[in-house]
């Protein structure tokens, strides 16, 4: 088992290299229109004033439109822009009123304070926490509608626009239609490439993605108990919950299954888009317990897919929040980071009091963007956006030396728009090319500024990212390891608590006595038990691989901490994968948990937890096994091996 190799790759590299998302054919075309629409009618009504506000709401809408149920859907954008509404009413109200500098910059900073706590508490809060002060910002500078509170009701009417546009038309008649339908397709699509690639070095990236389908799928699902499953989703997803821990156990033990097992998820998924239909399992003779379990699994889900009851064996899920508030709002995350944004819309709004600026909101406005919590690396943010405000200018410069009219001026800002969605996704310095001109092309239709003028925002972009990189990066007391490392002191605590599920055994009792009696008592099996807290366990590392791999974007001391980090991070994954095929092994091939084999895993965890909290990342070899476990030997026993080594221990 040879020992992981360092990452050749430069921090910059990465932080450079964008994603290669889908492109979002709809989410785009309904971004385009979204914006033209409100823009045209302003236009034909000889209202701009009002058409280009409707437009900006029609924006901060689109910024947060995903394909998801109704339900969630409405929530996430009306929150989103519920919040930029009312920063818009008082951006606009303290412009209205005449406000001095002085008091403008209190106003802006007090804002800025409970949009920082707001953005800590979650992705929902997130959302409407930076628009809150982005809307704030530009209420305050941009020129005023008749009548001037007109500004944030339009807004309003704009993403209530987009909204409408993305109702489904006939969802009930077409399976492929439904998002979690076509999550769940997405998450066997994963599940066969996983497959696929079990025994091979590929393996572990297939198992990550899968993670992040898995993730997607549980926030789209139903709230048990308060929204009906008509579909029956959740049965699938729970039997693909199945499915994804006995292939979890054969990646770790890199143990390939045949081609045409492989193929049976993308079968699924074919048959999901569809609305059910028969799958059918090959007849194979899994000789391994993790196979076994797979092939259980497989059954199970086809049964599920089929549309016949079957009693898959996993844990009722906790209801999905991915729009919750995830932490208080006056816990003291919010409250440290509301002082973060705060600080530093404070030093914007001195540094453009003393150096009076041509748009002094541009100042603020950037530092909400880059200071958002949940977009990744705040000193990647900061360059990405001043090098990104550099070429959208360009880019603007280019548009309007051909096109200066206002029907022309529309269809670009359309333009613009249609690319957000994919820009987005793809990576944040290239969402600012695409955002900047778009920006830019509102404030010209609002008669506010003149090509001229473009150029100073440069000037002020880079101005807002020094001020972020300065108080909110480096003066601030808040180091990378404050991200990094209680992630992996939340993943530990997870895997502890899948492992003791599965080990969990009384010895006093014979292993038949004892199932009958937690049955007859109405509790539930250890699987049941096992598989959710699996889950729990998989979403916990993803967000500390996520915090990781966000820390290598970062010039040292970050990029070095995050490496340091990664072959911890790699290890509890493989743990993951470990207990995966120990669960098998007791399930199916009669294993009896051995306390001593457990108890030397409890001990590795605590290191590793212990070393997470005072900051020490462990120093020894990552050991990758690049050759399959003998299922006659503990899965445990190697897993106790692996950890003892990455941490030092002879």
């Amino acid at each position: 088992m040879p020992a992981s190799k360092p990452t050749q790759t430069t921090w910059w590299a990465r932080a450079v290299r964008p994603a290669r998302p889908p492109v979002p054919v709809g989410a785009m075309v309904r971004a385009a229109v979204g914006m033209a629409v409100p823009l045209v009618v302003g236009l034909l009504l000889h209202r701009l004033d009002l058409g280009v506000f409707a437009g900006l709401g029609a924006m901060h809408a689109t910024m947060n439109d995903r394909a998801e149920p109704v339900g969630l859907r409405v929530a996430r954008i009306g929150s989103a822009v519920t919040a930029s509404a009312l920063g818009m009413l008082i951006g606009t109200t303290l412009q209205h009123v005449h406000t001095g500098t002085l008091a403008l910059g209190v106003g802006l900073t007090l804002t800025a304070f409970g949009s920082g706590a707001l953005s800590a508490t979650g992705p929902r809060g997130s959302a409407a926490g930076m628009l809150l002060l982005v809307s704030t910002a530009l209420g305050s500078g941009m020129p005023l509608p008749t009548p001037w509170w007109a500004a944030a009701p339009m807004m309003l009417v704009g993403a209530a626009f987009v909204v409408l546009l993305g109702l489904p038309a006939g969802a009930h008649t077409r399976p492929a239609s439904d998002p979690r339908n076509r999550a769940l397709a997405a998450v066997y699509e994963a599940l066969g490439r996983t497959l696929a690639d079990l025994g091979t070095a590929r393996g572990a990236a297939s198992r990550r993605v899968l993670t992040a389908r898995l993730n997607q799928l549980q926030d789209l699902l139903p709230e048990r108990g308060r929204t009906t499953d008509r579909r029956g989703l959740r049965p699938m997803y729970e039997a693909a919950l199945a499915a994804t821990e006995a292939a979890t156990g054969l990646l770790w033990a890199w143990r390939p299954v045949p081609p045409e097992v492989a193929e049976v998820p993308g079968l699924l998924a074919r048959a999901v888009r569809r609305g059910g239909g028969e799958v059918t399992v090959p007849d194979w003779r899994p000789d391994t317990p993790s196979r076994q379990a797979l092939d259980a699994a497989l059954r199970a889900a086809a049964d599920t897919v089929a549309g016949r009851p079957t009693r898959v064996g996993t844990a009722p899920a906790p209801p999905p929040d991915p729009w919750r508030l995830r932490g208080a709002l006056l816990s003291g995350p919010s409250l440290r980071y509301g002082l973060r944004v705060a600080l530093c819309i404070a030093a914007g709004s001195a540094v453009t009091a003393n150096y009076p600026l041509s748009k002094s909101y541009w100042v603020p406005m950037t530092i909400a963007f880059v200071l958002k919590p949940d977009l990744g690396s705040v000193f990647l943010r900061a360059v990405s956006r001043a090098v990104g405000t550099v070429l959208g200018v360009v880019v603007t410069a280019a548009l309007l030396s051909v096109a200066t009219g206002e029907w022309a001026l529309t269809a670009v800002a359309a333009a613009c728009v249609a690319l957000l969605p994919y820009a987005t996704a793809a990576h944040y310095g290239l969402n600012t090319v695409v955002m900047t001109p778009m920006a830019l092309v509102l404030l010209q239709l609002g008669g506010q500024s003149g090509a001229a003028e473009f150029w100073p925002r440069v000037l002020d972009s880079v101005l807002a990212s020094v001020i972020v990189l300065l108080f909110g990066y480096l003066l601030w007391p808040e180091r990378p390891r404050h991200r990094i490392e209680p992630r992996l002191v939340a993943a530990t605590t997870a895997l502890r608590a899948y492992l003791d599920a599965v080990t969990e055994r009384r010895t006093d009792q014979p292993t038949d006595q004892r199932t009958e009696q937690r049955t007859e008592q109405g509790h539930p099996t250890d699987h049941t038990a096992q598989v959710w807290l699996r889950r729990t366990a998989y979403r916990s590392l993803a967000d500390a691989r996520r915090e990781v791999q966000q820390g290598l974007a970062e010039p040292p001391p970050t990029g070095r901490l995050a490496e340091q980090w990664l072959p911890a991070t790699a290890a509890l994954e493989r743990l993951g994968g470990a207990v995966a095929a120990f669960a098998a092994q007791v399930r199916y091939g009669g294993r009896v948990p051995d306390p001593a084999e457990t108890g030397r895993v409890h001990r590795a965890l605590d290191e590793l937890t212990a070393a997470a909290r005072e900051h020490r990342p462990p120093t020894g070899p990552s050991l990758r096994p690049n050759a399959p476990h003998d299922p006659a030997l503990s899965a445990l026993g190697r897993a106790a091996d692996e950890l003892e080594v990455l941490l030092g221990k002879p």
